[in-house]
């Protein structure tokens, strides 16, 4: 006899489950083995793991205090150099109106602390050369290699004394080659420290374009101000610079070399901290210094321009005022505190699903295992892709999660009861169960992964973690729903023990009141003595909750039928 659908279906879905978590594993070893940069335990944060701290004070040239526009906007910057560095859950914010604490989970590499306590060094160099990020060429056997390393024989300096920051004896054989092999996404080219006398090979942010940049000719504090807004001739947003006397002086004469050249000799590049900004091309002679920038910007795109050429060379110098190592002592006593509330909270659920569930109560408690063991490996895994670190905010989290996902249950198994009390056999519960309680269990997780996905957008960092956490498990339940919970019901509904409703399993038929066979149709129950008798009055009772009206009155007609006295039928009486 051929296996039966439902059954099919639930090893399927096991199986699936099983190849999903291997993958999850396997990506994760890949990490740990091949690339050395996973590991077997989620990353932590600042609060549960202490870290770094490098407190930053800010010097003005007049002497005066800064102001708040300026300190928001280094916190930004020092901000983004953080994150670019790979560091997750970094905290940096501002004290004492002039200083800037920056605060890293575990200790801080030599590079990391450089791009901190550095200035941010804003430049403008013209575009001698702009091409794909290729590193690869087509050879004659039709494969794709890549450039080989730049032979150190190869020519270095240029032949002829070059006379401008335009003029292309800078690209030498052997800047020629190094440009071809430079891999845009290799994270170490690190092009922020080049010297500002010489060629610079780098890319834009996002990698999609190469370059070979002259020597600075200008840098971020020639800038007075920038702004971003609407032109009125042609409705665009454009951002709109002011140098000062001696950058007006000097951006006139660069407009004057580069307008009417051949592109790209007639683009220079806003540069900062090595990476490219914008390269626009010069369309006229800018003798006032106020030139303007125009391209396919959005209002967000030209306000982020803006800011950053304004504040790119940061207009206060910082020096490191403090450096040193904090713990995490508050954090690990909280963490210690989480995770014995998260087991009071796991063994309150198994306490109250083996009393009420029975046997179903083990259903429960595998599967919270193996949504533990899916959660675990996916954190592992995060920590490594996106720099996912585990904070207090984020345990809190997965402890909330363990109350949903109990609801989720019971939801199910109320439904499965329901349907049994109906009268249906305990195969056909599962099913019929499983299709109306899927539904509630959809609603209710799509507006828990919604709050969570608004709580992320709207709250500040330290409750970004929370809000990651519950979305990311919530994800996880209805996964471990669909392809354990419910195949695993499946199964062993088509068990003796459950199947013949044993009073331990949970899905006893008598015992949940099923005495309801169809549309007035009730099995009348066996007059019986002491906890019987209790029971069998339950069940009457529960029948009799569920009869609709007309089912009652056509009850009690039959009662009072059966009860008028010496009412006989005798044969052959019409």
């Amino acid at each position: 006899m051929a296996t039966s659908t439902p059954v099919r279906h639930a090893w399927r879905a096991l199986t699936g489950l099983l190849a999903i978590t291997a993958l999850l594993f396997g990506i994760n070893a890949l990490g740990v083995y091949v690339f050395g940069a996973s590991s077997w335990t989620p990353a932590l944060a600042l609060d549960l793991q202490g870290g770094t701290q490098i407190v930053l004070e800010a010097q003005t040239e007049d002497g005066v205090a800064p102001t708040e526009e300026q300190m928001q906007q280094a916190v930004t910057i020092i901000r983004q150099r953080v994150d670019a560095s790979g560091v997750g859950e970094a905290d940096v914010t501002t004290q004492a109106g002039n200083q800037i604490v920056v605060q890293i989970p575990g200790q801080a590499d030599e590079e990391t602390r450089n791009r901190i306590e550095a200035s941010a060094q804003l430049q403008l160099r013209a575009v001698l050369l702009a091409g794909e990020p290729a590193n690869t060429f087509v050879g004659d056997d039709g494969k794709t290699t890549p450039y080989p390393t730049p032979d150190p024989t190869l020519q270095a300096t240029p032949t002829a004394s070059p006379t401008n920051g335009s003029d292309t004896a800078w690209i030498t054989p052997a800047l020629q080659a190094e440009f071809q092999a430079y891999d845009c996404s290799d994270p170490n080219n690190d092009p922020a420290n080049a010297p500002a006398d010489e060629p610079l090979i780098t890319c834009d942010p996002d990698g999609s374009v190469k370059y070979i940049l002259g020597p600075v000719e200008l840098d971020g504090s020639s800038i007075d101000d920038a702004t971003f807004g609407l032109q009125q001739n042609n409705g665009l947003w454009a951002v709109n610079l002011s140098f000062d006397a001696d950058g007006t002086k000097t951006f006139g004469e660069i407009s004057q070399r580069l307008y009417g050249a051949q592109p790209p000799l007639n683009q220079f590049a806003f540069v900062l901290d090595g990476y490219v900004l914008s390269a626009p091309s010069m369309d006229g002679v800018i003798l006032d210094g106020k030139p303007s920038i125009t391209g396919s910007f959005t209002q967000e795109s030209a306000k982020v321009l803006a800011d950053q050429l304004k504040y790119g060379a940061l207009p206060l110098s910082f020096t490191v005022e403090s450096s040193n190592s904090i713990s995490a002592t508050l954090g690990s006593q909280q963490l210690q505190i989480g995770l014995i509330a998260g087991l009071i909270g796991l063994a309150l659920v198994a306490i109250y699903s083996l009393i009420v569930y029975r046997a179903l109560g083990f259903i429960i408690i595998a599967s919270l295992a193996v949504m533990a063991v899916l959660t675990y490996i996916t954190l592992c895994i995060l920590a490594w892709r996106m720099g996912f670190r585990l904070s207090l905010a984020g345990v809190a989290g997965l402890i909330v999660t363990i109350g949903f996902t109990a609801d989720s249950f019971i939801v199910y198994f109320e439904r499965i009861r329901d349907e049994l009390r109906d009268g249906k056999s305990i195969t056909a519960a599962v099913e019929d169960g499983w299709g109306r309680a899927k539904r509630t269990i959809y609603i209710s997780k799509s507006i828990n992964i919604l709050a969570a996905v608004v709580l992320y957008i709207l709250a500040d960092s330290t409750v970004k973690g929370f809000a990651f956490t519950l979305g990311l498990t919530t994800a996880i339940d209805v996964l471990i729903f669909i392809l354990f919970t419910h195949p695993v019901l499946q199964l062993l509904a088509r068990t003796r023990f459950f199947g013949s409703g044993h009073p331990l399993s949970g899905l006893d038929p008598t015992a949940l009141g099923a005495v309801y066979r169809g549309r007035a149709q009730f099995r009348e129950p066996v007059l019986a003595t002491g906890g019987a008798g209790r029971r069998t009055a339950k069940s009457r009772g529960e029948a009799a909750r569920r009869q609709t009206i007309a089912e009652r009155k056509q009850a009690e007609l039959a009662a009072a039928e059966n009860a008028k006295p010496g009412t006989t039928v005798k044969e052959g009486d019409d």
